[in-house]
């Protein structure tokens, strides 16, 4: 199937998903356990569209709970922002409650918050497949941001069950995300 109509019936797959709020609330718990071993201080996450799983509520957990124990530095996350010249994003600071603006695609980002540097990335899928490959919305800027950032942060690939796409063929350009979680687990590594 062709990539864009494959995009477009598993983001209509998505949205339909009767049980999406329960996926979601499985994935939130995958998300929160599987960052309890995890020594990061910044973290990047999107601000969910189209029926996405929303990173946010888990993110403000390992946030807080950050506060509670006795933290070199305090923990941040990070929402994007494009870069209309290069088309990459960078990241800045967000936290609820923390103004926000529309980008050029309606999007909200953080309004006037300071740039940080993730070392661990959550990135939306609308499909992923073995290997550590996902699918994305097709404009290149995570694959673009990915190859820009330095050091490179650790890239995690967030989607539903639904989303899983068994004889997904990556091309020569796509780099494989470092980990895959949905709402049954860890999918990859496997």
């Amino acid at each position: 199937m062709e990539k864009k109509a494959l995009r477009q019936q598993l983001i209509t797959q998505r949205l339909n998903l009767p049980d999406r709020r329960q996926r979601a609330t499985l994935l939130q718990q995958v998300m929160r356990i599987w960052l309890v071993g995890r020594t990061d201080a910044v973290i990047g996450a999107y601000w969910p569209i189209k029926g996405e799983f929303d990173p946010l509520p888990a993110l403000h957990r390992w946030k807080e709970d950050g506060e509670l124990i006795d933290q070199p530095q305090p923990r941040r996350i990070g929402l994007p922002v494009i870069d209309k010249v290069h088309k990459t994003l960078t990241f800045h600071a967000w936290y609820p409650g923390c103004p926000m603006e529309e980008d050029a695609y309606g999007i909200p980002k953080p309004k006037d918050t300071k740039l940080i540097v993730p070392t661990l990335l959550f990135v939306p899928c609308v499909g992923y497949g073995p290997g550590g490959y996902r699918l994305g919305y097709g404009g290149g800027f995570y694959d673009r941001t990915l190859a820009a950032l330095q050091p490179k942060p650790f890239t995690v690939g967030l989607g539903f069950t639904q989303g899983f796409l068994s004889d997904f063929e990556p091309e020569p350009h796509d780099v494989p995300l470092d980990a895959i979680l949905n709402d049954n687990g860890v999918v990859w590594p496997v």
